[in-house]
């Protein structure tokens, strides 16, 4: 708002020149621009007051701009106060929205501690961590934004903005969270927003709610006519004093002196706009035919006004009086006051209704009755009914009864009778004692006052008296009544005294009315239209009447004379008011010498004089009778409608530029009573609105635009009611304002974030875009090309990539304002540099992600436009990117994070994915992903060599199938560095999980260090599809290659360590060997998951022919070390039978050992041979069987590996029987094969060997030749077998 001392008035034309503003409000605001100073509001015929001009060739300046700053705001509280007092137009709105409580800083800092203490655990609500979560989000995003606290600071935030705002972040988070049975998201949802309203309002007592509404809480409610006067007080800053005087002054509670004073102003602009057409001054108009339709539009307007006048109800009050609806023409001949031809009122249209009440008493004096005699009064008015009092002795005539009657005559008859019981049997009647007949007028008293009574004649009570009052109530629509003499040359044509009543038929017809006794309709009446009422001199040839006052009209005078001057004031004032003339009566100054009865004057009157006396002595009479229709009306209204505005916006409402209703009512008032042209009115509204939003206050675009309808329609000729004037001045401005709209509007787009911030007002960005495109049309009629709008929008969001941007890194301190800043930020550590680079870019990503959330809808039209921006906004961040990337060491990976955080969010949005900024991105890029590759297989393959090397075959715990249990190297968050040159080590994590038994280090290494390299690049998502699948291949195929690699260096370990074992029974397997066989195990399986290509078709054959290369290698290595390692069986197992073949029949060493036991047998006890030997092969079998079980962790390839050696033992055993076909064995052979076939049968069937396999024909082959020799040992061995047998039984004897 300006300050008092601003010059907006400067320049030499207009009246603004010596009118300066009213003092400013709070909020400070400074000048509007010099190109809007010094330009007339409107062109009006006079100033607002007639001594303006005169006061500023002798006044100092300062005094003077002082003192007619203040007479300007009492002459405008003028007018305001009688557009209250006596609305005939406008309405306060009752559809207007509800303007919410705004916030100030105070309140933003006590809720931001309120939700601190919340989130620090120091409140009694309960809440759960998701709801937690988002209270920390609401509170780090939204409370503590800058951008909050400045439009808390504007006065365009309420408590519901931040309430829909926590309402729509936390309706996203519900959304995402799984379904729990029995809960709805909607109660989830209502329970949250309960929970933060209880944040919210903290530990406030809720009694004390109620209390809150400050005095300026009212304004959004319908006011009174008090409450309106005493806000115009504040808003132009009058005393309570000067509304006093005025209010008295201007008889503000006088409806009758009111609606006159509408009449007298109406007139007025009728004659003004008769002589402006007479004289043809007009303003100039864009076209010339204009100045008649502009006489025209005036004529309407006031027809229009007098119109809604005329529609009123005379009163509120009166139901028996049913105001007659007068039908006149709405043009012109309202200059034809005088028309014969206008429709005249008739007696009937002027009959009144008074209510009479008659309160008896008591009587006095009544002698002629004995004292216990019951005596009573009737009262009753002529022509109506009759009513009794109560009964009451004689010695005590007292009633206090009321009546109550109703009459049409403005002189009605009223009787009362005193009467006595008659004693007389023959009595029809009750004794008369005493009558009194009264003939009450509105004015005669109302207190109780003693009558003298009318007695029969020899009556003894000759002093009867009776106390009684008749109160006759005023009609609403009766003005004025009394005795007046008069004499007419068309109506009273004899001098003579009659009872005068003046009566209001409607606002506009008042009629003169002269009344005889008990009757109720008028003897004779005058319409009192186009008479003008003046007090004159005594005519000397009339007798009757001292006091003298006319009424005027073409062709006819009529004379009126009362018997007082204070009478003849109050006449020549109601008939004054009812006139409607301009000229206003002035008594003579000898008014009081001429008051022959020399006593005080009636309190009317009385009253009408002090104030006035007061109002003089005060120095506000030119106020009051100041012309209206001689005021610049178009100056006033601005001034008006800008204190208004200021007042407003600096209430406790978040307005955002909305007047409250009774603002709107005062304003719409004003602009009909005193003709403040529409155009104007809305010219004004939004060059005030303009410049408080470009102090920086929130203003609802839909308000500038309904404004700018308006203006637009009107200027182009494009109004719904039809074409209306338009003149040079108006287009002008219109011209001005538009530009300047227009610069405003672009402004409020490229500070989108900072304009509407977290998308509040709630749609008010999509309303600015709206109203830009109607700002960028040539006319009303023709709309803008799409193109030109989106080009004007495409280069708003170009500044606001670059404000944007700018602000964010001032905010992330990457660059600061000062130069020993920017020199320490150019000196920084290439890590420092990469961290605040990283920093910058989830700054960046999180603006993004608002805008996309709170404003993308108001870019829904352009969503490329928004993509645009977006490229913009990420190419300023590219130079601070590359600088810190260019600054990081060679083969450092640090930067790794930044890729996948700008990845990760680019690739999301379907309009940035693969845009210019990620291209650039995937090109600084490439070349590190390609080395980091590069190096980790140098990396893997060194690993390999010196790990195998060095391999001790101790077992580890599978690293690689345990990952989703350890913390991976997973970007941007790294717990673990991933390998690193030349590190090839064993992670130092691994170390505890050595406890079970499993693949080697080396090879558990080699699998992680390639499942983390897969990952790594897999949680890249390189967005661009071939690299990524070339990517994808050369993981694979280095997976395959170091797998092969691997399982060859394994098969080869494998070997040498079989070949170094022994090859009696006293083998057992290993460790190292089984480690070996589940390092192949776990590259069967790796190698499903780490080689696997999963490109489509593109890949299909050529890679499929590769990996089954590498499974087909897996598979032959497996099946190899499984064959060498049953040889390695089958070798014990000979050397086993290699001893049997000792007894063969007919060797010399067989004959030795025959003979030395049976010689020894026939002194000791000899133990039985062979039996050794098969439990220590038993034995050994069972021990490896229990190991292999044990250690190698894959099922399958026991089961292979058990058939085998099941399989190739019972072959070999079968190949010595089948050599020794013609020997029968000894008897030591037998007992030992026997037991040993029949163990390593139930053993193998124990470990899961399959019928098929155990059952086949070399069994069956070797189970028939040991049944034979076991019978036919039986025959030729006197001692049998010794329970040794074929047959199924478990009764064997061991040894």
């Amino acid at each position: 708002m300006l300050d008092p001392s601003s010059s907006e008035e400067d320049s030499d034309e207009g009246r603004e020149e010596v009118l300066p503003r009213a003092p400013p409000a709070p909020a400070p605001a400074p000048a509007p621009a010099p190109a809007r100073e010094g330009r007339r509001e409107a062109q009006g015929p006079g100033s607002p007051s007639p001594s303006v001009h005169s006061e500023a060739r002798d006044e100092p300046e300062g005094r003077l701009d002082a003192e007619q700053e203040r007479r300007v705001r009492l002459q405008l509280y003028v007018l305001v106060v009688r557009c209250i007092a006596h609305p005939f137009n406008a309405k306060q709105p009752t559809d207007m929205a509800r303007r919410q409580q705004k916030l100030n800083k105070q309140q933003l800092q006590l809720l931001k501690e309120r939700f601190q203490a919340f989130l620090n655990g120091e409140t009694q609500i309960v809440a759960d961590e998701a709801f937690c979560n988002a209270v920390r989000s609401y509170y780090e995003v939204f409370l503590k934004s800058d951008r909050v606290a400045r439009m808390v600071q504007s006065g365009g935030c309420s408590a519901n903005d931040f309430r829909e705002v926590f309402k729509k972040n936390i309706e996203k988070r519900v959304r995402s969270l799984p379904e729990i049975d029995g809960l709805s998201k909607e109660t989830v949802l209502s329970s949250w927003i309960a929970k933060y309203d209880a944040i919210y309002r903290g530990e406030e007592d809720l009694c004390k709610q109620p209390n809150r509404m400050a005095l300026s809480a009212v304004s959004e409610l319908i006011l009174s006519k008090e409450q309106l006067y005493e806000m115009f007080q504040q808003i132009l800053g009058i005393k309570k004093l000067e509304h006093q005087l005025l209010y008295n002054a201007c008889q503000l509670d006088n409806a009758d002196e009111q609606a006159a004073q509408i009449r007298r102003e109406l007139d007025g602009r009728l004659q003004l706009a008769e002589k402006m057409a007479k004289e043809r001054k007009f303003p100039k108009f864009i076209a010339k035919e204009m100045e008649t339709m502009y006489i025209e539009e005036l004529r309407s307007s006031v027809n229009l006004l007098m119109a809604n006048l005329e529609s009123l109800p005379v009163s509120k009050g009166g139901p028996e009086f049913k105001l007659q609806k007068l039908k006149r023409s709405q043009n012109s001949a309202f200059l034809d006051i005088g028309d014969e031809n206008e429709i005249q009122l008739s007696k009937s249209d002027v009959v009144l209704s008074f209510t009479l009440e008659i309160v008896i008493m008591e009587v006095q004096g009544l002698k002629s009755v004995a004292p216990n005699r019951i005596v009573y009064c009737t009262m009753e008015v002529e022509g109506g009914e009759k009513l009794q009092t109560d009964q009451a002795e004689a010695s005590r005539p007292q009633w206090g009864t009321q009546g109550d009657f109703t009459t049409t005559h403005p002189r009605p008859v009223v009787k009362v009778k005193l009467f006595t019981e008659s004693t007389g049997v023959l009595a029809l009647e009750d004794k008369e004692l005493g009558r009194v007949i009264l003939y009450p007028t509105s004015n005669s008293s109302k207190s109780a006052e003693l009558h003298r009574m009318i007695v029969p004649k020899n009556s003894q009570d000759s002093d009867l008296k009776i106390k009684l009052a008749v109160r006759m109530d005023k009609p609403p629509h009766m003005k004025h009544s009394g005795y007046l003499y008069a004499i007419g040359q068309k109506v009273w044509k004899r001098w003579k005294k009659r009872y005068f009543v003046l009566v209001q038929v409607s606002q506009y017809t008042f009629a003169m009315c002269s009344y005889r006794e008990k009757k109720s309709e008028p003897q004779e009446l005058m319409q009192l239209e186009g008479y003008t009422v003046d007090y004159t001199d005594p005519h000397p040839g009339l007798q009757g009447g001292r006091m003298f006052f006319n009424a005027i009209k073409e062709g006819d005078t009529v004379i009126f004379a009362s018997d007082d001057e204070q009478d003849r004031i109050l006449w020549v004032q109601a008939m004054y008011r009812a006139t409607g003339q301009s000229y206003k009566p002035i008594p003579a100054i000898q008014a009081q010498k001429l008051n022959p009865k020399g006593g005080a004057l009636h309190t009317d009157a009385q009253l009408c004089k002090f104030y006035a006396d007061r109002f003089q002595k005060h120095g506000m009479d030119e106020f009051i009778s100041a012309n209206p229709c001689k005021l610049d009306h178009a100056f006033l209204f601005r001034l008006l409608q800008r204190q208004t505005l200021d007042h407003r916006l600096n209430d406790s409402y978040s307005c955002l530029g909305w007047f409250s209703p009774g603002q709107v009512f005062v304003l719409d008032e004003y602009c009909a009573r005193y003709g403040v042209r529409g155009c104007h009115r809305h010219l004004c509204y939004l060059t005030e609105l303009m410049e408080h939003s470009e102090n920086g206050a929130v203003i609802d675009p839909t308000l500038l635009h309904y404004s700018f309808a308006f203006c637009a329609s009107h200027v182009h000729g494009n109004r719904p009611d039809g074409i209306g004037t338009v003149s040079m001045e108006e287009k002008e401005r219109f011209e001005e304002i538009k530009e300047r709209l227009c610069f405003l509007l672009e402004n409020q787009i490229s500070h989108f974030r900072y304009c509407f911030p977290f998308g509040r007002p709630e749609g008010a960005l999509k309303a600015t875009l709206s109203l830009l495109e109607r700002v960028l049309m040539k006319d009303i009629a023709t709309p803008i090309p799409a193109e030109e709008v989106k080009k004007v929008v495409r280069k708003c969001l170009e500044k606001a990539a670059l404000i944007n941007y700018t602000r964010l890194t001032e905010y992330a301190k990457i660059e600061g304002p000062a130069e020993k800043e920017t020199e320490t930020m150019n000196q920084a550590s290439p890590a420092r540099k990469l961290e605040d680079v990283l920093h910058l870019a989830e700054l960046c990503i999180e603006v993004l992600q608002q805008n996309e959330e709170h404003h993308a809808e108001a870019f829904a039209w352009w969503p490329d436009l928004l993509a645009e921006h977006a490229e913009k906004f990420w190419a300023l961040f590219t130079v601070d990117m590359d600088t810190a990337l260019e600054a990081q060491p060679q083969d450092s990976w640090d930067s790794f994070p930044l890729f996948q955080l700008l990845n990760n969010f680019l690739r999301n949005d379907t309009l940035l994915c693969n845009g210019k900024f990620h291209k650039h991105l995937q090109e600084i890029f490439v070349p590190l992903v390609v080395r980091y590759v590069d190096l980790m297989e140098s990396s893997i393959a060194q690993s390999i060599h010196r790990g195998f090397e060095q391999e001790t075959w101790q077992p580890v715990k599978n690293i690689a199938n345990s990952l989703p249990n350890v913390a991976l190297p997973k970007v941007p968050s790294l717990p673990l560095n991933l390998p690193q040159i030349p590190s090839i080590s064993t992670p130092s994590w691994m170390a505890p999980l050595y406890e079970s038994t499993n693949g080697s280090a080396t090879s558990e290494d080699l699998f992680w260090k390639l499942d983390a390299l897969q990952m790594f690049v897999l949680d890249l998502h390189w967005p661009e599809q071939e690299f990524a699948h070339h990517l994808e291949q050369r993981l694979k195929l280095m997976a395959s290659d170091m797998i092969e690699a691997c399982v060859k260096r394994t098969r080869t370990a494998f070997e040498l360590k079989l070949q170094k074992a022994s090859k009696t029974t006293d083998l057992r397997i290993p460790a190292s060997v089984c480690t070996m066989f589940n390092v192949l195990v776990d590259a069967k399986k790796q190698s499903t998951k780490l080689c696997a290509l999963d490109g489509g078709q593109e890949f299909g054959s050529q890679w499929q022919q590769y990996h089954s290369k590498i499974d087909d290698l897996i598979d032959s290595t497996v099946k190899e070390i499984i064959s060498m390692l049953v040889s390695k069986f089958v070798a014990v197992l000979e050397g086993v039978l290699s001893k049997l073949s000792r007894y063969d029949e007919g060797t010399f060493f067989s004959s030795i050992l025959s003979f030395t036991v049976k010689a020894a047998a026939k002194y000791v006890d000899v133990p039985k041979p062979g039996m050794d030997l098969a439990d220590t092969y038993i034995m050994f079998v069972r021990q490896n069987q229990d190991i292999l079980r044990e250690k190698v962790n894959e099922e399958m390839y026991i089961e292979k590996l058990f058939d085998q050696w099941y399989s190739s033992s019972m072959k070999v055993i079968c190949v010595w029987l089948a050599d020794r076909l013609d020997l029968q064995l000894h008897i030591y052979q037998l007992k030992t094969l026997i037991k040993i076939v029949k163990k390593t049968y139930r053993d193998f069937r124990l470990q899961g060997v399959l019928e098929g396999t155990l059952n086949s024909k070399t069994y069956d082959t070797l189970h028939r030749r040991l049944t034979v020799e076991e019978a036919t040992a039986s025959v030729s061995e006197g001692g049998g077998l010794q329970g040794i047998t074929m047959k199924d039984s478990d009764e064997e004897e061991e040894g």
